[in-house]
């Protein structure tokens, strides 16, 4: 995991959202469609954007894809911002 490709993929608000409502459970891509006002291409090359950078995780299940929430990045990042703060309130 590259935390610059987490931080790319968060900077944008669709992506935001996305993670925001794969927070509440795992869900395919027309789902996910379902919550935005563009085209599927359009979320799926979102989709694509926040598996690349290890946010989120995708499993099949028969004819469909479930996206998830990847959590250990999540803990990664969290851990690194709180390295930051503790250097930053030792000084």
């Amino acid at each position: 995991m590259s935390f610059n490709e987490a931080f790319k993929a968060i900077a944008d608000p669709n992506r935001r959202k996305i993670l925001s409502l794969l927070k509440k459970g795992d869900l395919t891509a027309g789902e996910i469609a379902d919550h935005f006002a563009m085209q599927k291409p359009s979320v799926s090359h979102h989709l694509k954007i926040l598996k690349q950078a290890d946010l989120i995780e995708d499993r099949r299940v028969g004819q469909h894809i479930y996206y998830s929430l990847n959590t250990t990045v999540f803990q990664d990042l969290m851990s690194w911002f709180y390295d930051i703060l503790q250097k930053e309130g030792e000084q």
